[in-house]
């Protein structure tokens, strides 16, 4: 009799364990794939070239369902078109290649010169990422005209008397909306600004020479005026985003805009693709120019990368290739495209590993056996997950539940120390490298752990650096749970042009998350935070040992890094639901410093979730950054902050400068001000 106990108390520890590992992949399974992605012997579909048989094309409609009737995962829900501050267009950053912020004329974006006003000779660009490669945001300017992208505006519904329902109850009829436009601003000379025109689209823009790229947030369309008339501006090109579609970010660069769309795959008809329309007839990607991992793993939806003629709309080039319905992060360099996407472990192996170092729970061999055997089943993970909760709801049938309550708790203790032990086993990036212009895939990798956004990704020296944080967290149900939330940790990782490991850096920041990256030439600076904010410099010289060279804890934290110059770190955040500046100074990287720090009476600045919104003049000194409350203009010679500045009663969102003036635009007006002396020579309402 007490031979039967045992073997039932056993067999209710494994049970209870087997569906704390089910219902991890229950709940992560559909967003996400779950095993290695790109490491296996070669399949019979072609594979392309210098990817080490990494990639395979399908070879028909037919080879990719039968790709998906066996390894079939994700969701089925379909996303909506992105917008901004949503999926449409990413959050981006600032130069990585350089030092140098904004240059002090815009590069091959003028407009044809009126012999009237003079040429400007410094204008201020987008604050981007890399030098060069353009960022859609809502302002572009050519030192002329300034493009603003109006957001939506609601009015209240004024009316005498209220309309009644058949039912006899009065109702308020709908608020008329102003869907929100584009408005072409005269800037020169700065006394006469004034309202070129308006354009009845609105969404986040990018400029190409004559032509302004706008991306319609409400009907799911890329469209190009010809703006050399500011005045008259004309529609000259339409691509439209097809159903099911998600364009999830884009850039400019030497006249051509990449676009990244992701759709979910219809596992009936999931070939071709067909992501845009343009000219009235729909671009298609065949099923045999669709890529996918050769060792089979569960995806749910097609990436595409498509390149165009941003002066005449016309496709130049595409590639497509398969993954998960994750968070996506698009970077990209001079020379290459990286998109990524993050899915978890291998849910399998983590349980039979679990079982093996858990063996004085009296688990059975027995339970513990099949389990490993069901690791190497040829089957989709979906299929494993099946077959683990058919043993578990055998295994706990005949367990009292008293016995069973217990096993539970003494399980999940336990699984939250394997956990904090495995941590980077719990969670995986993968990375797809593309070369531009062509679109060839180069190279694919992954690393542990998730990225923040494209901060966390930089190319420097044929060299991929990119900074995660795996958590070691998982939320189960059922009154289990699996956590090493205490004890995540951020990790540097250095890949080569093959997206092979050279080095890391590891365990910034036990038990707290990263909250700001910025890779500078050799250098990188983290910032993770829980309760203090501990700014980390990275020695990234060789690339085969990159190390920690120094750290620095202060209260709050850092959401945006910004080089003020060689030496000098700005960081934008937040300290007691204050916005808080700082001054690092990292001159010595071993001992990093705060000079100087400000805090406004502000709870927030957009500048904390896009990089867009702000503003660096070195000329003069300063930058600007939008609050809740107006717009603030900060000095930082000898490294303090002063406030020069201040402009209320303005829905600040960006700022320019043209000459030696600032033009501050928000959503109801446009101000400027002279930066010799911060008098203000215009106001325009908008």
């Amino acid at each position: 009799m007490q031979k039967q106990i045992d073997t039932k108390l056993g067999i209710a520890i494994i049970s209870a364990v087997a569906v704390l590992s089910l219902i991890i992949i229950y709940l992560f399974s559909k967003n996400y794939p779950q095993s290695d992605i790109y490491k296996s012997a070669p399949q019979s579909s072609s594979v392309q070239q210098g990817l080490k048989e990494e990639l395979a094309k399908f070879s028909s409609e037919e080879d990719f369902k039968q790709y998906l009737d066996k390894f079939q995962g994700g969701t089925t829900n379909y996303p909506s078109w992105g917008g901004r501050g949503g999926a449409m267009v990413e959050n981006m950053a600032l130069p990585s290649q350089s030092l140098k912020a904004t240059s002090d004329a815009a590069v091959g974006q003028a407009n044809a010169p009126s012999p009237n006003v003079p040429q400007p000779e410094r204008v201020s660009e987008t604050n981007v990422q890399v030098l060069a490669v353009d960022e859609p945001d809502v302002v572009k300017t050519d030192g002329r005209q300034i493009y603003f992208s109006q957001p939506q505006q609601y009015y209240p519904y004024i009316m005498e008397r209220p309309v009644p329902m058949n039912t006899g109850t009065a109702v308020m009829p709908p608020r008329p909306i102003d869907t929100g436009k584009t408005q072409i601003i005269k800037a020169l000379p700065p006394v006469e600004a004034d309202i070129a025109s308006k354009i009845d689209k609105n969404g986040d823009l990018l400029l190409s020479g004559n032509v302004l790229l706008i991306f319609a947030e409400n009907n799911h369309k890329i469209y190009g005026y010809d703006v050399l008339d500011p005045q008259n501006p004309q529609e000259k090109w339409t691509v439209e985003l097809k159903d099911n579609n998600e364009l999830i970010g884009s850039r400019l660069t030497n006249g051509t805009v990449y676009v990244a769309t992701r759709n979910y795959i219809r596992y009936d008809h999931p070939c071709p693709i067909e992501p845009f329309i343009t000219g009235g007839s729909p671009i298609s990607i065949r099923c045999d120019e669709i890529y996918h991992p050769v060792n089979p793993v569960p995806v749910d939806i097609t990436y595409s990368l498509l390149a165009f003629d941003a002066a005449s709309g016309s496709v130049k080039e595409k590639a497509s290739f398969t993954g998960t319905s994750s968070s996506s992060v698009l970077y990209m360099s001079r020379d290459a495209i990286y998109l990524t996407y993050n899915y978890p472990g291998d849910f399998v192996k983590i349980l039979a590993d679990f079982l093996d170092n858990n063996q004085d729970l009296a688990i059975s061999k027995e339970f513990a056996n099949k389990v490993k055997k069901i690791q190497d089943y040829d089957i989709s993970d979906s299929a494993k997950y099946t077959e683990i909760t058919n043993l578990y709801d055998r295994f706990t049938r005949s367990l009292p539940k008293d016995d069973l309550m217990t096993l539970q708790n003494e399980i999940n203790n336990r699984m939250g120390k394997y956990a904090k032990e495995h941590k980077r086993e719990m969670q995986n990036t993968g990375i797809v490298k593309v070369a531009i212009p062509q679109l060839n895939f180069l190279a694919t990798g992954k690393v542990p752990g998730e990225p923040l956004n494209q901060f966390s990704l930089d190319e420097y020296k044929g060299n991929l650096r990119i900074a995660t944080t795996s958590s070691g967290n998982l939320t189960l149900g059922l009154g289990f749970g699996m956590s090493g939330r205490d004890a995540s940790t951020s990790d540097v990782y250095v890949l080569d042009n093959k997206l092979n490991e050279t080095g890391s850096v590891k365990d910034l920041g036990v038990g707290e998350r990263i909250y700001a990256v910025r890779f500078i030439e050799d250098k990188g600076y983290v910032v993770t935070f829980k309760q203090i904010d501990p700014f980390f410099v990275l020695n990234l010289a060789n690339p085969n040992k990159p190390e920690l060279a120094g750290q620095l804890k202060i209260p709050g934290y850092s959401s945006y890094l910004h080089p003020i110059s060689s030496n000098v770190i700005l960081g934008v955040g937040e300290e007691n639901n204050q916005v808080k500046l700082t001054l690092f100074d990292v001159s010595s990287p071993s001992n990093p410093q705060e000079l100087n720090t400000y805090k406004l009476n502000e709870y927030w600045s957009e500048v904390a979730t896009t990089h867009h919104a702000f503003l660096l003049d070195k000329q003069h000194g300063v930058f600007f950054l939008p609050g809740n409350q107006g717009g603030y203009i900060f000095s930082y010679q000898d490294n303090e902050l002063k406030l020069k500045k201040s402009v209320s009663e303005i829905q600040a969102r960006r700022a320019v400068y043209i000459n030696d003036y600032l033009y501050i635009i928000g959503d109801n007006k446009m101000v400027v001000l002279d930066e010799n002396n911060w008098e203000k020579v215009k106001e325009l309402d908008l």
